[in-house]
């Protein structure tokens, strides 16, 4: 075995989603998930050949990052 195999630390397990699953997820369209990744500002995602996936602690920082406080902001100031 090879040494530095030995010593790495383990990583933690790391479920993936498709489009359709991660849209589901986060209680939107895929259509919209599809738009972010060609517009941008949607979350982090990783293309195995075809394949779009998106890893469930990705999906939860991106969708913490959107937590509002419930006071309005528009307009004020």
């Amino acid at each position: 075995m090879d040494a530095a195999l030995a010593t790495d630390p383990p990583k933690p397990d790391r479920r993936f989603l498709d489009t359709d699953a991660a849209a589901d997820y986060l209680g939107l369209s895929p259509r919209t998930l599809q738009k972010h990744r060609v517009y941008g500002g949607g979350p982090p995602f990783r293309k195995f050949g075809r394949r779009v996936l998106y890893a469930l602690d990705d999906l939860d920082r991106w969708a913490d990052a959107r937590m509002c406080d419930g006071m309005a902001t528009e307009g004020k100031g």
